[in-house]
């Protein structure tokens, strides 16, 4: 899709469709009343038969009467104070997906409305527009099957118009930034969504091997043999039980041991369970088919560092995706096993379905041992945090605070949403194991979120952040700006904390 800025009124912009954001009551007075006035009241008129809802994200198409576009189309974004950079990414993602089985080559989105509910930051909605419509037009159900005709329309060309002497140059930097940040979102996506007798841990070692060469980054992929011989307890533990093996994998961009512009050494971490059955703790069958998700963690930070690669090439970071199945089989864990994790600490297994926490331990650990300052882990680890937070919201620890911050304020810039929780160490003496040092699991659930990053805490020594995307990674049911299936959550987040760091940012 080529991407194109163009710097003129919305009426002469010849286009399939122009999407106009309607942001709080238009002012008519001004260019939306132009518009109207040229579109043969067409705006007015929809809005006035109730054509669009007052709920956010609603839409209306009408065919305008003088204007060079051949069809219009109305998204609400809300009151003009309650509009944020996910409202932006939302609104083009709502857009590409209400086009949805019609014909549509060109399309092409007035961004000014939205520039002025964000203070005029033009140059940063249009790449938040770009990304927004490459996402929302990512349909998974095209996987697996060749009928794509209810798919959102592939586009040729993607217009963002604003008015004219805008500066259009930095408008199309950052236009172009944000569909390869919306790629990346999609490649997790993709990873996440195929299934499991798809993607194996072996598979997912041979998908990012290829993403290694395409945007030369060093990979090592360990195997269960080189994983015990290092110490990978815990690891191991999860991943013995499948007859597909285990593999961590691990990327890297720039040199090694090459601190990054803010003298960093970035670790992204992410859960990669290609399969949770539960092990001999077995789910529920109840839904188990979502299990396939339990990688996306894993798809992400594979993503988020080859996205990195291709708009910063050479930015230092390093990626690690531990890829198991967890399954019962006569090698798997029992509840009771005691296992030495890599740090040295014996970890007392009482539920084989806490096995997330178990290889980031591992993983987060090894990340150390390659040198990183600062980690940041992502992973489908509870249910608790849907049930406190919802699909909207992830929930997110970290210490110290400083660095807590600075990954919240990437979280800003791009545009996703996270609710800080509290790390109590009182919570911790229910972790506490008569066979080893701590249990993977309190049976006491309450306050089972926070325990689940206190145990994730006993294996890191640097500063932290771990993300639980377990009820934002991916939707039950389509939204109107995305589709059912992987989100792609935090991958964005993960690219901005990157690439605050990289040569020139």
């Amino acid at each position: 899709m080529q991407v194109r800025v163009i710097a003129e009124a919305p009426w002469s912009v010849r286009t399939d469709v122009l999407v106009i954001p309607v942001v709080g009551e238009p002012a008519w007075d001004g260019p939306i009343g132009e518009l109207d006035r040229r579109a043969g009241g067409e705006i007015r008129t929809l809005l006035a038969f109730g054509e669009l809802a007052d709920k956010r994200y609603s839409t209306a198409m009408g065919a305008p009467g003088e204007i060079a576009a051949g069809r219009i189309l109305l998204v609400r974004a809300g009151e003009p104070g309650s509009v944020d950079r996910e409202t932006v990414v939302h609104v083009a993602a709502t857009a590409i997906r209400r086009l949805a089985g019609r014909r549509a080559d060109d399309l092409a989105i007035w961004i000014d409305p939205l520039g002025e509910a964000l203070g005029g930051e033009l140059d940063v909605v249009a790449g938040l527009v770009a990304r927004g419509v490459v996402e929302g037009g990512y349909d998974p159900s095209t996987i697996y099957r060749e009928d794509v005709s209810a798919a959102p329309p592939a586009l040729s060309s993607l217009s963002l118009v604003m008015a004219p002497g805008a500066d259009a140059a930095a408008a199309t930097r950052a236009a172009e930034r944000g569909q390869v940040i919306g790629d990346g979102a999609n490649l997790a996506r993709t990873l996440a969504n195929r299934s499991a007798n798809d993607v194996s841990p072996e598979v997912l070692a041979e998908e990012a091997w290829s993403l290694a060469e395409k945007r030369d980054l060093w990979i090592d992929v360990i195997g269960p043999e080189r994983a015990t011989e290092l110490g990978m307890g815990m690891f191991m533990a999860v991943g013995r039980g499948s007859d597909n093996p285990p593999r961590m994998i691990v990327m890297r961009s720039g040199a090694e041991a090459q601190p990054d512009g803010l003298g960093r050494h970035l670790a992204l971490v992410g859960k990669g369970v290609c399969f949770d059955s539960g092990g001999i703790s077995i789910k529920p069958s109840d839904r188990m088919e979502e299990m396939k998700m339990d990688k996306a963690g894993a798809c992400t930070v594979i993503a988020a560092i080859a996205t990195v690669a291709r708009l910063a090439p050479g930015t230092p970071l390093l990626a690690v995706a531990p890829a198991v199945e967890n399954m019962p089989g006569p090698h798997s864990t029992r509840p009771g096993d005691v296992v030495r994790a890599l740090n040295g600490k014996r970890v007392d297994i009482i539920d084989t379905d806490a096995e997330g926490r178990l290889i980031l331990g591992d993983a987060m650990t090894y990340a150390e041992r390659l040198g990183a300052t600062h980690l940041v882990d992502v992973a489908t680890l509870t249910g608790a945090v849907s049930r406190a937070l919802g699909d909207l919201v992830t929930g997110a620890f970290g210490a110290p605070q400083p660095w807590y911050d600075e990954v919240m304020a990437a979280g800003a810039a791009a545009g996703e949403r996270y609710w800080q929780l509290p790390l109590i160490d009182e919570y911790g003496a229910d972790m506490e194991s008569w066979t080893g040092d701590i249990v993977n699991f309190s049976r006491n659930r309450e306050g089972g979120l926070v325990k689940s990053a206190l145990f994730l805490r006993e294996f890191v020594t640097k500063p932290w952040v771990h993300l639980d995307i377990a009820g934002t990674g991916y939707y039950r049911r389509a939204k109107p700006f995305l589709a059912r299936g992987a989100t792609g959550a935090a991958h964005a987040t993960l690219v901005e904390l990157a690439l605050a760091g990289a040569a020139g940012a």
